[in-house]
């Protein structure tokens, strides 16, 4: 199995992610850097696993010859934002549980391309001798929170209107997100309550991914006040889920679509782009298409590679997003929940959400997980392919990015292996999404019952 999945490197801390692995990855990571003369940036989310790691990944890098600045505790966004010119390793597992952890690496702002992951791969396995002792380092402790927040506020401002007054609740999961979302969002004059805003690895207040069944009490709450809407977070504060006010969740498609709508408007080119990924819905284009842009799909985990493919080919790229995960190329290059966040809230303070939503055209849509093990799943999805084939011959099928089934009535659905867990991921759009998803889960089961055999 490759060492990295669609998001870095993550797993249990008891058997996977060691010290000795965040040891040899820092060594690669750092080889890279002393290669190119540049330093790497060092941060980590609140597990209680992450000051270990975070060592061993500094003295990896250290043994290398590179420098090391080490951050500490902050949020993924803020660690992206300091490897800009650079190299950078977050230490976190995201939205997965307490007892695991991870390793996100960057190079200049971005998350490493699969040829960079590869590279780092290679190091990992082969393990290069340390550099000569008199090259070792001594790291140093850089902060970039402020001017990383200064950065996301003096952005924002290009959006909406200052919110001033406006009630806005935040749920940062006892993450590392409270050092940011709040203190953004009070610096653009909104009044913010504030929830599960202490740092706990432990995520005491609810479980790190925000699901509709970990925000049930944060849901009630944003219902039960006079708040205008609600924010969540995920563990490392990349991701970002909204509740209206009276503690729905508005579908994380409709949120992309608001906000690459906005993009697509503000954008000076002629056709500017929306890059996203094969598991969101049709009322993405619709709305990109409305405001005169286009819609360009790759694979979920490869938005970086993507974004750098498309300008290389002249394209002009106003937003770059997958389900709960935004890119704002007029900020930066990586995934920024919390700048999603400051200018969400400054473009509700001009129109309500529940309008906003309104201007979307919302279809019925549906997720399914078929439990497949690891090592079975490329050839699971190769006999998906084959009754999809047999059993949807009226529908366009695509099998560059999963397999997608698009039918006459623009009714579709894509099956594609999770990058992070032992399933087989089911996305379905459609009036009939019921009958649509039983009959299209069914035929994935017995495919995945087939090759377990």
């Amino acid at each position: 199995m490759s060492l990295f999945g669609t998001a870095g490197i993550r797993g249990k801390t008891a058997d996977r992610i060691t010290p000795t692995l965040a040891l040899r990855v820092g060594k690669a990571i750092g080889n890279q850097a002393a290669s190119d003369g540049t330093a790497v940036a060092v941060g980590r989310d609140g597990r209680i696993t992450g000051p270990a790691l975070l060592q061993a990944v500094a003295a990896g890098v250290v043994s290398a010859g590179a420098v090391v600045e080490q951050l500490d505790m902050v949020p993924t966004p803020t660690l992206a934002f300091a490897s800009r010119g650079q190299y950078g390793v977050m230490v976190t597992a995201s939205h997965n549980p307490p007892q695991d952890n991870g390793l996100k690496l960057f190079h200049d702002g971005m998350e490493l391309s699969a040829q960079q992951e590869a590279e780092i791969e290679e190091l990992v396995t082969t393990s290069p001798d340390p550099a000569s002792w008199e090259n070792w380092t001594c790291p140093s402790q850089r902060d970039v929170t402020d001017t990383y927040i200064d950065t996301v506020i003096s952005a924002a401002a290009r959006f909406g209107a200052s919110p001033d007054g406006m009630h806005v609740a935040i749920d940062c999961a006892n993450g590392v997100a409270a050092r940011a979302t709040p203190s953004v969002l009070r610096q653009l004059g909104a009044t913010v309550h504030a929830v599960n805003s202490h740092i706990d690895g432990h995520f005491p207040g609810r479980g790190s991914k925000p699901t509709p069944e970990s925000l049930e009490s944060f849901r009630q709450f944003v219902a039960n006040q006079a708040i205008e809407f609600g924010i969540a977070h995920d563990g490392d504060g990349d991701r970002i889920v909204i509740i209206n006010s009276d503690g729905d969740i508005i579908h994380e498609d409709t949120i992309l679509a608001i906000l690459a709508g906005e993009y697509v408007n503000m954008s000076s080119a002629d056709s500017p782009v929306v890059l996203t990924t094969p598991n969101t819905s049709a009322r993405v284009d619709s709305i990109v298409e409305e405001n005169g842009g286009h819609t360009r799909r790759v694979s979920l985990g490869a938005l970086h590679e993507g974004l750098l493919s498309l300008r290389d080919a002249g394209e002009s790229v106003a937003f770059a997003a997958e389900p709960w995960k935004h890119i704002h190329p007029y900020i930066g290059d990586w995934i920024d929940a919390i700048a999603s966040a400051a200018i969400l809230t400054r473009l509700i303070s001009v129109t309500p959400l529940s309008e906003r939503r309104q201007s979307v055209p919302e279809r019925p849509y549906r997720k399914e997980s078929i439990a497949c093990p690891d090592e079975k799943k490329k050839t699971a999805m190769t006999a998906v392919s084959s009754a999809v084939s047999e059993s949807f011959d009226e529908a366009m099928i695509e099998t560059t990015h999963g397999i997608r089934a698009t039918f006459p009535d623009e009714s579709w659905f894509l099956v594609r292996p999770s990058g992070t867990e032992s399933y087989l991921r089911i996305y379905i759009e459609s009036p009939s999404v019921e009958s649509l998803t039983e009959e299209v889960s069914t035929l994935v089961r017995r495919a995945v019952a087939r090759v377990n055999k």
